[in-house]
């Protein structure tokens, strides 16, 4: 049976509540009308509270209110005959309400009181002791408060963190379509622009060749440009197998492709022996391609010296590819790593700016991270992890 309780009217003589009172709703779970009333007396003349408020004896009772007009607080007493207070927490879970459970007894032990605040009950008070009551509720509707802000920011963070990823995954389906639907015209405008030089060069103006040299030039840059894109597209899309990559097999296999290029300019690569990590293994050689290949071309006056190494960190591995080159100034250290980005003009170094941003999105990817630091003297060191395995299977079963 419901019983609604009003707030009680002032007793002559005593001072009405305050204009400015909190308005509070609360249920109370209670066998006892007086236990009731001395609750509501405690909150209306020690707490400033405006109560309105239903009591509660049985479970029945208490599931039927709080689903009804669920309440801001609710008091139970420990001790109820045929069921006990405490049990309201279960009941809550079960309707998935966060109320907050003030539990109000005549006596309770410490083995209780300890097993109660487990439960999920916010706190206790004695009813020897009502006087605790508005300032336990208070805290306990602040607590409450900072609940719902925490819990609402997470839900904010996470709905922010999803319509990130869908607008990444939309530019990179962007760029990959874009770039891929714009190669057939510009392989129709670089075959046109070539068979223009070919057929006519020589046979107009002298201005004529060189504006068919500039368009056949654009081109052909086009066209370097949008394999570029595609590539970056392409690093975190499906195809790529994660696995245990041995990268010693990997190095050799990138200096065999980069051979030509340093007997060219007379470059030596050295490397300790190097671990085996957990990646994907034509990644794991694009970022060795590409560390490797610019400190080729971006070299001094003395033939390359190239050095890879690395050093357990925690559960990842650090590598680190120095070289001897013109070196990178401390301020351009991030902007290195912006996809198109470049500091050299295109007529002393050939290129789009586009292999760091490829290393920095993969090793990302693979939950890494890659810097530079400058060598004494000249030259860079650009630094890079690695896990060196993969997510432990315990995790997974405990998930």
């Amino acid at each position: 049976m419901t019983v609604t309780a009003a707030a009680p009217a002032a007793a002559a003589g005593s001072e009405p509540l305050p204009s400015n009172s909190t308005q509070l709703r609360v249920l109370i779970v209670e066998d006892s009308p007086l236990d009731s009333e001395l609750m509501l007396h405690g909150l209306q003349r020690g707490g400033g509270f405006d109560v309105t408020c239903d009591v509660v004896q049985t479970a029945s009772a208490f599931r039927e209110g709080v689903k009804k007009n669920p309440p801001e607080i609710v008091l139970a007493d420990y001790n109820l005959g045929e069921w006990k207070g405490v049990e309201t927490l279960e009941i809550l879970r079960q309707e998935g309400l966060d109320i907050p459970v003030i539990i109000v007894t005549g006596a309770l032990g410490d083995v209780a009181a300890v097993e109660c605040i487990k439960q999920g009950a916010t706190d206790y008070v004695l009813k020897d002791g009502l006087t605790r009551l508005p300032e336990v509720v208070r805290r306990a509707l602040r607590e409450k408060k900072e609940r719902n802000l925490r819990r609402q920011a997470e839900q904010d963070l996470a709905r922010k963190v999803d319509e990130l990823a869908r607008s990444n995954a939309d530019l990179e389906q962007f760029a990959y379509v874009a770039s891929h639907d714009l190669q057939e015209p510009l392989r129709m405008v670089t075959a046109y622009t070539q068979l223009l030089a070919e057929r006519y060069a020589g046979k107009l103006d002298a201005n004529a060749d060189k504006y068919i040299g500039y368009a056949s030039e654009g081109a052909q840059r086009m066209q370097v440009l949008i394999q570029d894109l595609l590539a970056f597209s392409r690093v975190g899309r499906n195809g790529f197998t994660h696995g245990n990559v041995d990268c010693n097999s990997v190095l050799e296999e990138v200096l065999t492709s980069l051979a030509p290029a340093m007997q060219e300019c007379g470059a030596v690569v050295t490397h300790d022996a190097l671990p085996s990590v957990w990646a994907d293994r034509t990644q794991v050689a694009q970022i060795f391609q590409n560390l490797i290949g610019n400190a080729i071309k971006f070299r001094g006056q003395e033939p390359p010296v190239i050095a890879v190494e690395a050093e357990q960190a925690d559960q990842c591995w650090r590598f680190s590819v120095s070289d001897n080159g013109i070196g990178i100034a401390p301020e351009y250290a991030e902007t290195i790593f912006v996809v198109f980005q470049r500091l050299r003009a295109r007529t002393e170094y050939p290129g789009n700016g586009i292999g760091l941003a490829i290393c920095k999105k993969i090793i990302e990817h693979n939950g890494g991270r890659i810097w530079v630091e400058p060598q004494a003297g000249s030259g860079s060191s650009f630094k890079f992890t690695l896990p060196g395995h993969g997510p432990d299977p315990a995790d997974g079963a405990r998930s």
